[in-house]
């Protein structure tokens, strides 16, 4: 095989797929991708309905657990990662969030200079083809397609649901994507045609059709190869056989959150106490590498639903033999969505600037990795705080990259954080009881009637919340004066040559909402720096806030206050 190349990309997930089509678009570079998974092209993967099979399938995804976790009871979470071309944008659920226009302010504030919502905004254009057209937030001739299912047509709760938000006195918006995230409405996803739109389908099946762009799949990345502070080659192994190839130009990690440190670590680049303790030689100290880990929690609120036409209905075989026959056939009807296809944005307490809690509503029952659906008909939402103040690490613990890193996320480490979660579990419950449900809403299942307390909500919450799939920030870009910085604005790793971090990673915080969207658009950002472009810059990038944030948590009085009556 060629044994150099000017970019070599390691990992082809949500980020290094946007990459691999960027950086070879004009045929001048020689670019190398390297995955360790590989074809993303089984049904499972494709039919968006099909989503909570891959995630669980080590053949797609990596089967990580966090270390147990002393805020949740010492319970062991689950943290899948993908391992297929796509990556996590293969196995995910589909949700298009973007984030809020505060987020990416946030980020500038707090030294990725060049990254607030105006830098952001134009990138988050070019990536996508919204299914609504057009305008001044939302793109039209981008590789991404993103659409809202089936419009909500098929089931009566998803609007039920919206204008239950406007009864509790919260405000609609119909494109939490564009000027307003704040209220409820329509969700958004990346499905193209009835088809999952990951980045594999998006932007890497064109740009293999290039001479210049090589994949290599099934490979496991050993290190970076490191001369006098400059990144020059890859070192992996494929099919028996050790390998390095060479980088002209540039190496670029794209591993997602747990590999990119992981791999940065392997290279031996990061805390030194880390890489003594596992054994690796320490090429180039960097603390923060590995560091400032976050994710979102989630539980799920469900009810019995009074009238039979949720999704629980359709889980005996026959329904999903009729469901899958017509996605086959025709990509549409319940197999070509995710299912969530309204949701809610709101602030749990006055003095928020910006949204921290979010809602994905499901009319059904069940946990969302389908091992276990409610015996009846029943609705839920997915339903969490989206700014925990809790920091977490990925640390690896052996020179072998085949063993898996220690995850820590401390979850629920700090008051707020647990504040935050009651005001969630009482302020979801108030949503659910307004009059738009009640032709609908039957017994509360779960958390259910009896859990009022502080004491009962936190217990509660400590023994079912499960990860929202978003780690995060464990790379964080920053200034040059954060010793905790791991890469620069540009995305280059600090005190290093020829090496760049472009995944969720190197978020400096986590963003309000799924992570998937927001990944993308640093890839899209990111490719521009990489080539020496001047990156694009909105002239216009308004985002509503309500005017009286500081001292109201919504804006208007909810038409029915929920009591224990």
């Amino acid at each position: 095989m060629q044994q150099s190349f000017d970019y070599i990309i390691v990992g082809a997930g949500s980020a290094g797929c946007v990459l691999a089509d960027r950086l070879s678009a004009d045929g001048h570079n020689s670019v190398l991708l390297l995955e360790a998974g590989g074809s993303d092209r089984n049904i499972l993967i494709q039919m968006p309905t099909a989503l909570s099979y891959p995630m669980s399938m080590p053949r797609y995804a990596w089967q990580f657990e966090s270390e147990p976790e002393p805020g949740l009871d010492n319970r062991r979470l689950h943290c899948p990662r993908g391992k297929v071309l796509g990556g996590s944008s293969s196995i995910n659920g589909m949700v298009y969030v973007r984030g809020h226009g505060c987020d990416f302010n946030e980020w500038a504030e707090q030294g990725a200079d060049g990254w607030s919502y105006k830098n952001c905004l134009p990138y988050f254009r070019r990536a996508e083809t919204w299914s609504g057209g057009a305008d001044a937030y939302r793109g039209g001739d981008g590789p991404l397609a993103t659409c809202n299912g089936n419009e909500m047509s098929l089931n009566p709760l998803y609007q039920a649901f919206i204008d239950a938000g406007e009864q509790a006195g919260y405000p609609k918006t119909w494109d939490y994507n564009g000027f307003q995230q704040e209220g409820f409405g329509p969700m958004h996803m990346t499905v193209d045609d009835g088809v999952r739109a990951s980045t594999s389908h998006a932007y890497l099946r064109r740009a293999l059709k290039r001479d210049n762009l090589s994949l290599i799949k099934g490979v496991m990345t050993r290190r970076v190869l490191l001369d006098d502070g400059r990144a020059t080659a890859v070192e992996f192994d494929h099919k028996g056989h050790r390998l390095t190839v060479t980088a002209n130009k540039e190496v670029i990690l794209s591993a997602g959150s747990i590999g990119s440190p992981q791999l940065l670590q392997l290279s031996g680049i990061g805390p030194a106490e880390v890489l003594n303790q596992a054994g690796v030689e320490i090429k180039h100290e960097l603390p923060g590498v590995g560091e400032n880990l976050q994710d979102h929690l989630e539980v799920y609120f469900q009810y019995r639903c009074q009238q039979p036409i949720t999704l629980n209905g359709k889980l005996d075989l026959i329904s999903k033999g009729l469901i899958g026959t017509r996605w086959i056939l025709r990509r549409d009807g319940l197999g070509a969505t995710n299912h969530f296809e309204s949701c809610g944005f709101i602030r749990s307490r006055a003095g928020l600037k910006w949204p921290n809690i979010q809602y994905h509503f499901l009319p059904a029952a069940m946990r969302y990795d389908g091992k276990k659906a409610f015996d009846g008909h029943g609705f839920q939402v997915h339903v969490g705080p989206n700014k925990p103040e809790s920091r977490g690490t990925v640390h690896i613990t052996s020179a072998n990259p085949n063993t898996p890193p220690e995850i820590r996320f401390n979850y629920l480490s700090t008051e707020q954080d647990v504040q935050d979660w009651r005001d969630c579990i009482r302020l979801t419950r108030e949503i659910l009881n307004q009059p738009a449900l009640d032709g609908y809403r039957g017994e509360e299942i779960q958390p259910g009637a009896s859990i009022q307390t502080d004491e009962e909500i936190d217990a509660w919450v400590r023994q079912n919340v499960e990860s929202a799939y978003h780690p995060s920030c464990s790379c964080k870009m920053g200034a040059a004066d954060d010793p905790m910085a791991v890469v620069d604005p540009e995305c280059r790793v600090r005190g290093l040559e020829g090496l760049r971090v472009v995944d969720s990673s190197i978020f400096p915080t986590i963003t309000n909402g799924n992570l998937n969207a927001p990944t993308i658009m640093v890839a899209e950002r990111a490719a521009d720096l990489i080539l020496g472009r001047t990156p694009e810059v909105s002239e216009s990038a308004e985002i509503w806030i309500d005017p009286q944030w500081q001292t109201r948590q919504r804006p208007e009085q909810p038409k029915r206050i929920y009591d224990n009556e």
